[in-house]
């Protein structure tokens, strides 16, 4: 029950990863605020106001926020560069990346005043690597990379760790916005020959949201099925 007393915003937590980590951290005693397009407390993280009335209603429901794991998110198009919609482009970023931005903002104040809290940004190995004909989403994920390890330093001499995670592909509804020759690609680059499940996420992502882990700050923990050891 390593989550007893904790109050917890799973971001994306309907479905997918944020979805695994939302039933895990509750079976483990936590309490969580799901913020979702689809429902729990109804949230688009892209824009900023609907992000601060979710953090109101969080605190109202379950009296703060101790853990904030941050999983919406999109693909995007799939195609190459030359041919990149400006508004597709726009969008990935808006939500991956500006969304990423809104959220840990918006709950660092509350972390600050109690000396406590643990951020997990969900990045991507193709933040790491880039997949080609995914310019826009593996640009994102970059980005919640160096924006991570930026907010880790800053807040390196409080209670409050923050890390990311880069799964390489694991199978959840985000594979209905791709095409099948991306999947492949994505499969043919893992060493394992498998994609990931959500459940192998969630555990890593549950031990960095935890007490547990104190020390490790700023870092970007891979789950690629040996794509990436870096």
């Amino acid at each position: 029950m390593r989550f007893k007393g904790r109050r917890a915003v799973v971001t994306g937590g309907l479905s997918g990863i944020g979805e695994a980590v939302a039933k895990r951290i509750v079976a483990e005693g936590g309490k969580v605020g799901v913020w979702d397009l689809g429902g729990g407390i109804k949230t688009d993280i892209s824009d900023y106001a609907s992000v601060e009335a979710a953090v109101a209603q969080t605190v109202k429901d379950i009296g703060g926020i101790d853990i904030l794991v941050n999983s919406a998110g999109i693909t995007g198009p799939t195609v190459p560069v030359m041919e990149f919609p400006l508004d597709g482009w726009a969008q990935v970023m808006a939500i991956n990346l500006n969304g990423t931005f809104h959220t840990n903002r918006a709950v660092i104040p509350l972390m600050t005043a109690q000396n406590y809290g643990r951020i997990v940004n969900i990045a991507s190995i193709a933040g790491k690597e880039g997949n080609p004909n995914a310019s826009a989403y593996s640009a994102s994920k970059a980005g919640v990379i160096g924006f991570t390890k930026s907010l880790a330093k800053e807040l390196a001499k409080t209670n409050i760790t923050v890390n990311a995670v880069t799964p390489a592909a694991v199978r959840t509804p985000i594979f209905d916005q791709m095409p099948q020759t991306h999947i492949d690609f994505m499969l043919s680059k893992i060493p394992k020959g498998r994609f990931g499940t959500v459940d192998e996420i969630a555990s890593l992502v549950c031990w960095l949201a935890s007490e547990e882990c104190s020390f490790s700050t700023g870092a970007v923990f891979d789950a690629s099925g040996g794509r990436a050891t870096y």
